[in-house]
């Protein structure tokens, strides 16, 4: 297990541009994050069983996790095992009648069991190292770059453009109360 990382569920953010889910995992102990994207409904599973929410009827990861207690298996952690063209691979392991097994699955499903179960959340070191993002790193970037220059003041041209406004502004009559204005409309 020395090739994986331990991680912890940071966030689930929304994409602005898409309205896509990303998750976020932040290792342990260190500043560095794995950002995946997943679906809507596994971001919001997820996001109920972070926040305890009660539920009437199971959902689909809280009956995945009544299954694994019905053939006595514990779930022991769940890993994002690997990256493949963009693809992240998620594998949960769980021991049954002392046998370890390795079941298969994205990493959206092994996070909503995690969440549910209060199991390890683990990384391999290799998908860490290849996706995931340190920001102070990002920070630095963006300090060596030169500062933009400052806004340059308006042209003649745009002044011009800009004085229809201000005489809109001056004959608008701001001390008159809303007193005023009813009396006005009455005599209309």
């Amino acid at each position: 297990m020395s090739d994986m990382v331990e991680v912890v569920i940071d966030s689930i953010r929304v994409s602005l541009m898409s309205q896509q889910r990303i998750v976020i995992l932040r290792e342990v102990d260190a500043e560095r994050y794995l950002p995946i994207w997943i679906g809507v409904y596994e971001a919001e599973a997820i996001t109920i069983a972070l926040q305890e929410v009660e539920v009437a009827r199971p959902l689909t990861h809280d009956l995945l996790k009544n299954l694994f207690g019905v053939f006595n298996a514990h779930v022991v952690r769940v890993e994002v095992a690997a990256l493949h063209d963009d693809t992240f691979f998620g594998n949960i392991v769980a021991e049954v009648d002392g046998k370890t097994l390795n079941i298969d699955s994205r990493p959206s499903d092994a996070l909503n069991l995690a969440v549910r179960t209060h199991v390890p959340i683990l990384v391999a070191r290799s998908v860490m190292d290849s996706a995931g993002i340190i920001p102070e790193e990002d920070l630095q970037e963006e300090e060596s770059q030169p500062a933009p220059a400052a806004p340059a003041l308006p042209d003649e041209e745009s002044q011009e453009r800009l004085s229809i406004f201000e005489d809109f502004l001056e004959k608008l009559d701001l001390e008159k109360s809303d007193d005023d204005e009813g009396e006005d409309e009455q005599k209309n």
